[in-house]
């Protein structure tokens, strides 16, 4: 019977694994990825937000103008407040940044009281900005499905951000009731 014997180095290249040079060569590669990544991510994320509350901007102005035409009328659209669910950037009067509700406006006011039903509410993404154009804290319907008043424009921006931004977006309502999405060049809706 013969014996065969193991040296220490063939063991070690049957051994399976990394080395520790491998592992840090590996975790550095991956660690420039990941920072040449990070800004576009950022970019990616924040016109992902203001797009979300584009399209809840639009389909609101939708629903808003059928209820107003379904019910004569007596439809408005409001900002929610500021300090609304933790949201504590919708300061001024043409700030919607904490969202908005569409209510039936029973007594005709343009604004929508407590005891007047919710149709919709929207609580937009955090770190949006969204700016109505004119106006103020709400927009009254008439039997139309028509803005009774002004026309209708948003600027949505990320927060602290400029119209510029390539996310930005702008929801125009014209007098006659389309509405028209705006990419940054073409912000504040103009009529």
């Amino acid at each position: 019977m013969r014996h065969s014997t193991v040296t220490p180095s063939q063991t070690r290249r049957h051994a399976g694994g990394f080395t520790a040079i491998e592992l840090m060569v590996v975790a550095s590669i991956l660690a420039v990825l990941a920072a040449l990544a990070g800004p576009s991510f950022s970019l990616m994320i924040e016109t992902w937000r203001v797009r979300d509350a584009m399209e809840s901007m639009r389909s609101t102005l939708i629903l808003a103008r059928s209820e107003a035409i379904k019910r004569g009328g007596r439809v408005a659209i409001q900002k929610l407040p500021n300090n609304t669910n933790g949201c504590t950037s919708a300061i001024g009067t043409r700030d919607w940044d904490c969202g908005w509700i569409v209510c039936q406006d029973t007594n005709n006011n343009g604004t929508c009281n407590a005891s007047e039903p919710v149709l919709q509410r929207i609580e937009t993404p955090g770190k949006v900005q969204v700016t109505r154009t004119g106006g103020g804290t709400s927009i009254k319907l008439n039997r139309w499905g028509l803005v009774d008043g002004a026309w209708l424009g948003f600027s949505l921006v990320p927060l602290d951000k400029s119209t510029t931004h390539p996310g930005a977006r702008g929801v125009c309502m014209s007098s006659g009731g389309r509405i028209h999405i705006l990419l940054p060049e073409a912000i504040p809706c103009t009529g």
